[in-house]
């Protein structure tokens, strides 16, 4: 009876999550290249700075890691994919973004409890466990079928713990 059961809260949630699985899919492999330009769009964004912001303080206040000045000429001033006018406060900066799309996909693949998609991310690594475990109701302990599935199931463990080492 319980073997029944999994197979079939196995399959059901199976169908339900074949969208949300295949979206998530999608989302790993585009956020693997997120340090490479790879579909990227190159945009300019302005930003008003309060007047006079130290210069220590303007790569933090546009998130920029590893801000460093390039030059100084005059009231601009150069970095790295852009510009702050210290007069006006007026900030320039050419950026990489993903198209609209993916980037709420790997947003939701990144979520953190600061976002109501957490909860998303949750109930979606309980299913996959789910599925890890009820795998093993789908075929009876004693058949050749249900042994190769133990074999392979070391097999990516195995892999997964050399894969971790290096």
């Amino acid at each position: 009876m319980t073997s029944q059961n999994m197979r079939v809260y196995h399959r059901y949630l199976g169908f339900f999550l074949a969208g949300i699985m295949a979206i998530y899919a999608i989302s790993g492999i585009v956020m693997i290249f997120r340090n490479t330009d790879f579909l990227k769009k190159e945009k300019i964004k302005t930003s008003t700075l309060p007047v006079e912001t130290p210069l220590e303080e303007v790569g933090k206040t546009l998130r920029i890691r590893d801000f460093k000045i390039e030059k100084t000429e005059g009231d601009l001033v150069y970095f790295q994919n852009g510009t702050y006018n210290t007069k006006t406060g007026e900030a320039t900066l050419k950026v990489k973004e993903l198209p609209a799309a993916l980037e709420k996909l790997t947003k939701m693949h990144k979520a953190t409890t600061k976002s109501p998609l957490f909860f998303l991310n949750i109930f979606f690594g309980i299913s996959l466990l789910f599925f890890v475990i009820s795998a093993f109701w789908m075929f009876i302990p004693s058949s050749d079928i249900f042994k190769k599935g133990l074999y392979f199931t070391a097999a990516g463990i195995v892999l997964t713990i050399i894969m971790l080492m290096f």
